[in-house]
């Protein structure tokens, strides 16, 4: 049974740095079957065709360091497109057997650090980056690298200056992607919107790299209320790949932000049918249960209930979209607590203090919920679930002003942001 990455990998756009020398390396023709094919038109093959490609070559060249880094990056980008962990996995025997050979291979650590990413190991990313960057500088890779655990980490300023340092070495889809989102999460929404729109006008030559950043652009979109705009956005990542389940997820939330509830949940079942994540479950739960299907919507409760099994079983100790929606369904708050509670000191970002801040709220914890809120909106994201959760917090404690302050945040972006979560009335406040 294929293991999949239930707990997700955030938002950022990720892609294995291969440098271009490395590819220009490789033989000019491969035996891939029948024919031989050029490195030109390898490049241009699905991700599995490309796996098998790069497969047979090692087979033939077992310690080629340029045909290894080609065969990680294309896993890596397996992994990303199915969020199956064995390419994880495989990936990693790859970059253990690289850096056997050399242990100071700057493609073998520059894997590692994308595998640790995957793994949210940040700190120990963190740490091998800043070291990486006092002797390869000009690395943009690597830059990129910081940045993203920088920005899991919560050290925002750090990831910000990592980040630009990448993009005046290398303009590109990657760089512009990070950048987009580092100016959202830092509460720039209109930069953030016009750097995504320069990373899909970049292009990349994997074309699930630029689907995922026209969904990135949608997810935007959606939060800021521009619901036909998100849609559109959603349906030009599906028709660059149509397995993308990112859109997918976002055309239901589009949906049933309209009040078209089965065409999300038909959109929201397709995306569970490709990635399995536990917010697809949860959201269909949702919309089983405003529908009148009570029965479906318990099977979706059971699977969450499943997955929180698996975790336990594999000793997850970290899993904040878990924790969210079992906080959701009043299920499990202990465990959902202890969750988010162990996550905090590896990802001190705004995204996981809201979860804990959701989670308190729901044990009863209200003073605690309250401070953890306030982590939570302190840089202005504007994400209108923060400002959901900070208005429920704000208002059990008692503190109406900061009620009102979050309402009318929330209802500036997108008060239909989840149709299970729109029962802020101004009664409620006043």
């Amino acid at each position: 049974m294929r293991r999949f990455l239930i707990i997700g990998i955030g938002l950022l756009c990720f892609t294995a740095w291969v440098p271009a020398q490395v590819t220009q390396d490789l033989p000019p023709a491969m035996s891939a079957g029948p024919a031989a094919r050029s490195v030109a038109e390898v490049s241009k093959l699905s991700t599995d065709d490309r796996i098998k490609v790069y497969e047979r070559l090692l087979e033939s060249s077992p310690h080629d360091v340029k045909v290894q880094s080609v065969l990680i990056s294309a896993y890596l980008q397996k992994v990303r497109e199915s969020s199956d962990y064995a390419y994880l996995d495989r990936a990693s025997k790859l970059v253990d057997r690289m850096l056997e050979r050399d242990g100071g291979s700057l493609s073998g650590l520059r894997f590692q650090n994308e595998i640790d990413l995957q793994r949210h190991d940040f700190r120990l990313v963190a740490e091998r980056a800043q070291d990486m960057v006092r002797y390869e500088p000009s690395d943009p890779g690597i830059w990129g690298n910081l940045g993203d655990a920088s920005l899991e980490l919560g050290q925002y300023d750090a990831a910000g200056q990592a980040y630009l340092r990448m993009f005046a070495l290398r303009p590109n889809l990657a760089s512009y992607n990070r950048l987009a989102w580092f100016r959202f999460v830092t509460g720039d929404a209109q930069s953030a919107l016009e750097l995504m729109r320069n990373a899909i006008a970049s292009g990349d030559a994997q074309p699930e790299n630029v689907a995922w950043c026209w969904a990135e652009l949608g997810d935007i979109y959606f939060k800021l209320g521009r619901l036909n705009d998100a849609s559109i956005a959603y349906q030009s990542a599906l028709a660059i790949f149509p397995g993308l389940h990112r859109a997918s997820a976002g055309l239901g939330r589009v949906e049933a932000a309209k009040g078209q509830l089965e065409d999300a949940i038909q959109h929201y079942e397709r995306a569970k049918s490709k990635v399995p994540l536990v917010e697809y479950v949860s959201a269909l739960a949702d919309l089983y249960r405003l529908t009148g299907k009570p029965d479906k919507a318990a099977m979706q409760e059971d699977l969450i209930a499943t997955i929180e099994k698996l975790g336990a079983a594999t000793n997850e100790r970290t899993n904040r979209n878990l924790a969210l929606a079992l906080a959701d369904h009043d299920h499990d708050l202990s465990v959902a607590l202890n969750l988010v509670e162990a996550e905090i000191p590896v990802r001190g970002d705004v995204y996981t203090w809201d979860a804990l801040a959701w989670v308190l709220y729901k044990n009863g914890r209200l003073s605690e919920a309250k401070v953890a809120s306030e982590r939570a909106v302190r840089l202005g994201t504007p994400e209108p679930l923060f400002y959901y959760h900070g208005t429920k917090i704000a208002l059990a404690s008692g503190d109406k002003d900061s009620g009102r302050t979050y309402r009318t945040k929330l209802l500036a972006l997108n008060p239909r942001f989840d149709i299970a979560k729109i029962d802020l009335s101004k009664d409620a406040i006043e």
